[in-house]
């Protein structure tokens, strides 16, 4: 079963901003075909990506943004396909026990919105 290994050691740098102090990991998938998603030390995130007019319903560091640093991390080095990140990202927020309507209304936004470094 996916899960979370390691928690999300951040350190805020502005508003807008944060900074993995530690690797982060996520594990898609079951033994034996388990794909380890590692994110770096120093990786810089904005946590969920949401318009600020939306923050007091759906805030950047909502119970989404372990997710959601995995998903900016794909973007950011566009790694396999953007489907497959965002499939990730959508798995990965089931994983954290997000709301459906949530996770649901998050998914399409970066299904239809999201570009990240995919071209």
């Amino acid at each position: 079963m996916s899960s979370f290994t390691t928690p999300a050691d951040l350190r805020m740098l502005d508003s807008y901003h944060w900074r993995l102090l530690a690797p982060f990991e996520y594990h898609v998938g079951r033994f034996p075909s388990i794909v380890v998603i590692s994110v770096p030390a120093g990786f810089i995130t904005d946590l969920a990506t949401i318009p600020r007019v939306l923050w007091s319903i759906f805030p950047p560091h909502g119970k989404y943004a372990k997710a959601a640093i995995i998903h900016d991390y794909l973007y950011n080095h566009a790694i396999r396909n953007k489907r497959w990140a965002d499939d990730i990202f959508l798995e990965a927020m089931r994983v954290l026990k997000v709301p459906c309507f949530t996770r649901t209304l998050m998914y399409w936004a970066v299904r239809l919105f999201g570009r990240g470094n995919y071209r």
